[in-house]
This record gives structure tokens, sequence and C-alpha cells, in this order.
């Protein structure tokens, strides 16, 4: 027995035959992120902090020898690469002092080494908008901003992070 078919399910079969060999041209993939390691993104923010002229202004002040003690705690634990422990000390510290600059940096910049690139630029955010807007730590903030940016494949707002770190330096006294 033979079935016949109409004119219009011709067509349609034709149709979806027809469909189904062409393609969509597809949409070119992102670019990928390059793997940097988080050592090289803290090395980065870390030598973006640093100013053309040691004239600059920089203030250090008074620590807690608490806060101190944890900080210490931090860096000899970032220097083992033990960055769990760095965070839990400086965690301890922020307890202490929870609008810190420098701790909150310090703290971002673990965030950083740990990847968890979210929390260090919502850190970094926080120490600059507390801290002074000029000077290495203002231009370590917006580093870390830019490294975390980065890490995550935000290159268009890492340029604009970057950007900022210039607006940090101030040129320093002449002192004759």
């Amino acid at each position: 027995m033979r079935m016949m078919l109409s004119p219009s399910t011709l067509l349609i079969a034709s149709l979806v035959s027809l469909a189904a060999c062409s393609t969509m041209p597809s949409l070119p993939a992102p670019p990928p992120v390059p793997k940097v390691a988080p050592e090289q993104r803290l090395a980065a923010a870390i030598a973006a902090s640093k100013g053309a002229d040691d004239r600059e202004l920089a203030v250090q002040p008074l620590r807690d020898p608490q806060v101190q003690d944890l900080r210490d705690a931090a860096t000899a634990a970032i220097a083992a690469r033990n960055y769990g422990a760095a965070a839990d000390a400086l965690n301890q510290a922020l307890l202490i002092v929870p609008d810190d600059p420098a701790v909150l940096q310090e703290r971002a910049e673990v965030a950083l080494l740990q990847t968890d690139n979210e929390r260090a630029e919502t850190l970094a955010k926080r120490a600059f908008e507390l801290g002074s807007k000029v000077g290495p730590l203002c231009r370590r903030h917006w580093a870390t901003i830019e490294q975390a940016r980065l890490a995550r494949g935000l290159a268009q707002d890492a340029a604009s992070a970057h950007g900022q770190i210039e607006s940090c330096t101030v040129a320093g006294l002449n002192r004759m």
C-alpha cells in the first residue's frame, strides 16, 4: 500500500529538512581570562602601591598591640602559604577594629590569594571608603580591585579601577 502525501505536507517536510541543514553562525567565544596565579595578582597590587616619589606623605597610625600581633600572625601565615590562617587572624583583628582601612586592605589581599575575588573587591572598596583618598594605601585599594576584576574576567571594569590608581598619587612636598 502506497501513501500519498499532500503537496503542503511535502513542502513542510522540505522546509524542515532545509532548516536542519542550515546552521546559525556561532558567536565568537569571549577571550579567555589569562591564567594568573593569585600570588602574581597580589604582587601586582603591591607594586602599584609604590610611589614614584619617595617624598609622598604616607600616614601610619598607632596600632593596638593585639591588632598588631594578629597582623604579624597573618603575615607569617601568608609567608607559609597558609591563607586560611591568615584570613582567620585578620578576621579577628577586624572584630577589634572593624573600620581600619589597613586591616581591611590586608584582608582583601588574603581574599585575593584565596581566589575569593568578589570578597577581595568588596573589602578593598570598603577600605577605600574609610581610608585616605590619596597615597600608597589608596593605590593598593584600587590595584586590588583591578586584580579582583581581572580575575573574574571583567576587563572593562578592571580598566576603570586602573584609572583610579593614578588619582591616588599626590606629589610630595619639597623640603629644602
